[in-house]
């Protein structure tokens, strides 16, 4: 099970709604989150990260990226290495 936090102060996105109905997620707190070993980000229209999605596993991770590619999300990290913001990849609308 992927953990998920909303941060505070962040106006979720538009497409917030399909993201927890296509995801198996366990809503816990922010610190939670950020112990997984592997963090996805989701941008909302003002270009902030409102929503955080961790994974304990690679292929769970996996599993939620290419959920969120076909829900016709692009990750700006693609192809990179590292991290930023924090996250492994940050998915946001176009």
């Amino acid at each position: 099970m992927l953990k998920t936090c909303l941060l505070a102060g962040k106006a979720p996105a538009k497409f917030d709604k399909k993201i927890t109905a296509n995801l198996l997620l366990e809503t816990v707190g922010e610190d939670e989150v950020r112990k997984e070993k592997m963090i996805i980000g989701l941008r909302n229209a003002d270009g902030e990260i409102y929503r955080l999605i961790g994974a304990t596993k690679a292929n769970s991770f996996t599993n939620a990226v290419e959920e969120l590619i076909d829900l016709d999300l692009s990750d700006e990290l693609d192809g990179e290495d590292g991290t930023r913001e924090g996250c492994d990849a940050i998915f946001s609308a176009g």
